[in-house]
């Protein structure tokens, strides 16, 4: 089994998701498929049915969820210490070198990355081509409309702004 990476804040997300819909979901789920067979005939009972497609998608969610943080390698990124080389967890400040426009990254998890909070996928181009480099290097991405060069200009190791 192999380990897919997770920042600690993935994880406490996957973590109150889980318990949400364990405590929370779930036993509102069962409550509904309840009343629903109370109503009589189930065979054409609505209701009963999409409390039922309910359950099953809930019951997914947490078996998907308890497979994902049984096989995370948990990341602190406030522990890092790579020496100022992009690593996973690492928060990347970037120019693109044509259009002068700065953005900041934090290199996450596949499950974490949210690209509107600044959360980029370690799978992702970007990622993969600015890994193992350091502030003051480029990175060559190959994006859909081409290819297009960035400058690092800070890497920082810190936990995730949108905790």
């Amino acid at each position: 089994m192999s380990r897919i990476p997770i920042t600690r804040s993935g994880e406490r997300k996957l973590r109150e998701e889980l318990q949400k819909l364990k405590n929370d979901a779930r036993p509102r789920i069962t409550l509904a498929i309840a009343e629903a067979r109370a109503h009589g005939d189930l065979s054409e009972n609505a209701e009963y049915h999409a409390a039922r497609e309910q359950q099953g998608f809930i019951e997914r969610r947490i078996a998907e969820i308890e497979t994902k943080l049984a096989q995370a390698l948990i990341i602190d990124v406030a522990t890092l210490n790579a020496l100022g080389k992009v690593v996973f967890g690492a928060t990347v400040e970037i120019v693109n070198v044509v259009t002068e426009e700065v953005v900041t990254y934090q290199i996450v998890g596949e499950d974490e990355a949210d690209i509107k909070t600044g959360l980029i996928s370690v799978g992702s181009p970007i990622a993969r081509a600015l890994i193992g480099r350091e502030t003051g290097d480029t990175a060559l991405v190959q994006a859909p409309s081409g290819p297009v060069e960035y400058e690092i200009l800070d890497v920082r190791y810190e936990a995730s702004a949108c905790e």
